[in-house]
């Protein structure tokens, strides 16, 4: 064992033995002395901390304390009943602090004891219970923020682990807080009545056992029981504003006395008011000016000393952001920030400046904050900010679009032009530079200005390159709009939807699903070009079928079945028929018995014949649909949509595939093709 740890076990031995062995009244004198240091010295460290838990060990000291100085009131009760004294400290209390008048050294010790036991340690006790209470029940959100920060990648494994033992230290501590507060409220209750019992015993005592007379016994008894009250009283004051300043301290970046000098004069003009009030006060009033005009100078020059404190001009400011860039450039820390990557970066080469250049009427910035605002609309997702730069590799008019640091679209641009796309009969009049529309692959031509109204009377549709550009943005934002959704974000719209519907959230998730399971979900709707604005009704229904699968293939499944009526009014565009394209029987059977039960979760594996069989016949119904200028539409029975998506989703990512659930029955469904193996 450590010298430190002897020497707290020493002074517990040492708490006991006062208790039951009379000391010499010079070892009384020493303790008294060391029991007033540690007092200060706890007061001191509190006054230093930044935060509670730096002094997370307290609760236990004030107890330790406590025991210590009522040792040493029976101690010092004991040689006072028995040999009529009890040490120098206590005598010169008596004595010399209070002048030897009994009366004032009474009053003084019930002075003492009121302000500790009426104003800080009631306040402590207040303070200390709110704090546990409040600490208790954020404890919930604080675990669940943990979770949520790691679920989203945010914070490592030892970084969670940290916080949460942080979390549980805070409970720990301000619970103790809340019991060890007592400690000080009975130590106050036992001083004064420590004091009645060596006052009248000691009367008692000297007349009965020593002989004195009345006054001469209770002088002499008074003075040494005020001397034991007002000693004892001081460090038990000291502990208890040391106690106050620990259950009221709030975390800062500071210690006490730095933030109440900082904070008292943030406000120079503040002490020019005040020391003018001061002279004021003292010239209409009988106060000596002596007083008041010497403490109001004093005032008026702290506010003009800390108003004149020099601010860095802005070359030093300058000078000062160039080092500190270098040192974070020197830093390992700078290489870390160089692997964040954006969400979502539009980045165009020098010729398409003047799009984002709002000097020379560019837009694009108000049409990208538009698209976001209209894809939250349509998707119920919040689209991240998007990065827009210009980028000196790419050609003049050519821009790219980034997801993730991925590119994901790219195209060109004539700013001096216009794009025109045909009705389906081309006019040989029409004059431009063939190319192709970018967000859905159709033939096209850039145009001059000239060109454009002769192009729209032959029923062209002409489109300005801002237009071209947010357009292909927003097609391409939506067809990768379940990229965009991650845990994090997945958790902000539950925190969203919790503000209105808490009890829906808490039936839903953590238990039985986690954010992550519930991110699977909403991405697989999202993917399929299904609106997850509807919140309550995928939460309603994750709520109901999470207690019976955790299978996100599943739960998609019963949520698409749940959105029927969205999922009818986005298709029928409110027509009354739904043309699509229908499945043989024999189709869905081979399908259903080609699906795989793992572990894993359930796949589909066919015959490569098979698959390409069936692909071949989707393709030509497809055909003859676009021939038809129908939009395709696969319909299919429940058991095996998911499975026909996954066949079809890379041949034909952009046709929806459908069940007869997620219709709504007073659509009339109008087969106008079979998929059907020869």
């Amino acid at each position: 064992m450590t010298g430190k740890d002897l020497s707290v076990i020493f002074g517990v031995i040492l708490i006991v033995a006062m208790l039951i062995i009379p000391f010499p009244t010079w070892l009384l004198s020493i303790l008294i002395m060391v029991n007033i240091s540690i007092a200060l010295l706890v007061l001191l460290n509190t006054m230093n901390m930044t935060e509670p838990l730096q002094f997370s060990v307290f609760p236990s000291l004030l107890l330790i304390l406590t025991l210590f100085r009522l040792g040493l009131n029976v101690s010092t009760t004991r040689a006072i009943l028995s040999h009529g004294e009890a040490g120098g400290v206590v005598e010169v209390f008596g004595s010399f602090v209070v002048g030897g008048n009994v009366v004032v050294g009474m009053v003084v010790f019930f002075i003492l004891v009121i302000i500790q036991f009426v104003v800080i340690t009631k306040g402590s006790e207040r303070v200390s219970e709110v704090a546990a209470r409040f600490t208790l029940d954020a404890m919930p959100g604080k675990q669940m923020s943990i979770d949520a920060d790691l679920n989203a990648g945010m914070i490592s494994e030892q970084q969670a682990r940290e916080r949460r033992e942080k979390v549980s230290r805070e409970s720990d501590f301000y619970g103790a807080m809340d019991g060890a507060s007592k400690f000080v409220k009975g130590d106050a209750i036992a001083g004064i009545i420590i004091v009645l019992i060596n006052l009248i015993f000691g009367i008692v005592i000297g007349m009965m056992q020593q002989g004195l007379a009345i006054g001469e016994a209770a002088q002499r008894y008074s003075l040494l029981t005020v001397g034991d009250g007002i000693v004892s009283q001081v460090p038990a004051l000291l502990i208890s504003t040391a106690t106050g300043i620990v259950v009221t301290r709030a975390a800062s970046d500071g210690n006490l006395g730095f933030d109440i000098t900082s904070q008292l004069t943030a406000y120079p003009n503040m002490l020019y008011v005040a020391g003018g009030t001061i002279f004021l006060l003292g010239l209409f009033t009988p106060i000596t000016d002596l007083l008041t005009i010497p403490l109001a100078g004093l005032l008026v020059y702290g506010g003009y000393a800390f108003s004149r404190v020099p601010e860095p001009d802005q070359q030093q400011l300058q000078e000062l952001e160039e080092d500190t860039q270098m040192d974070e450039m020197k830093s390992p820390e700078s290489v870390v920030n160089l692997l964040n990557v954006d969400p979502i970066e539009f980045e165009f080469g020098y010729g398409l400046i003047p799009l984002a250049d709002a000097n020379q009427g560019g837009d694009i910035l108000d049409r990208i904050v538009m698209i976001r605002r209209q894809l939250a609309i349509e998707l119920g997702l919040v689209i991240p900010v998007v990065r827009i730069r210009d980028n000196i590799q790419l050609q003049p008019n050519e821009y790219r679009l980034k997801i993730k640091g991925n590119e994901m679209a790219r195209g060109e641009l004539l700013l001096d032009h216009y794009l025109a796309m045909s009705p389906g009969i081309e006019e040989e009049s029409i004059e431009g530079i063939d190319t192709v529309e970018p967000s859905f692959g159709l033939p096209a031509k850039w145009i001059t200005e000239e060109m454009k109204e002769q192009a729209e009377i032959f029923g062209y549709t002409v489109v300005d390159p801002p237009s071209v550009v947010s357009t292909h943005i927003t097609e391409v934002i939506k067809a990768n709009a379940h990229e965009l959704l991650g845990r994090q974000e997945t958790k902000q719209l539950i925190d969203h939807l919790r503000e209105s519907y808490p009890i829906l959230v808490e039936e839903a998730t953590p238990n039985p699903l986690s954010v992550g399971e519930i991110q699977k979900v909403l991405s697989k709707l999202l993917k399929e070009n299904v609106s997850i604005r509807n919140l309550p009704i995928i939460f309603e229904t994750l709520a109901d079928y999470g207690k019976i699968t955790t299978d996100t293939d599943i739960l998609a499944e019963y949520v698409r079945q749940a959105l029927a009526r969205q999922i009818t009014n986005q298709y029928s565009k409110n027509e009354d028929s739904l043309k699509v394209i229908t499945l043989s029987g024999r189709v869905e059977k081979m399908i259903a018995d080609g699906v795989q039960q793992t572990e894993h979760g359930n796949y589909l594996s066919l015959d490569p014949t098979v698959s390409q069989g069936i692909l071949e016949s989707v393709a030509a119904q497809i055909e003859q649909l676009s021939i038809m200028e129908q939009t395709p539409i696969i319909l299919c029975s429940p058991a095996v949509r998911m499975y026909v998506r996954q066949l079809t989703e890379r041949y034909f990512a952009q046709i929806p595939v459908l069940s007869y659930n997620e219709l709504e029955a007073n659509v009339e469904v109008q087969s106008v093709g079979v998929v059907n193996l020869e």
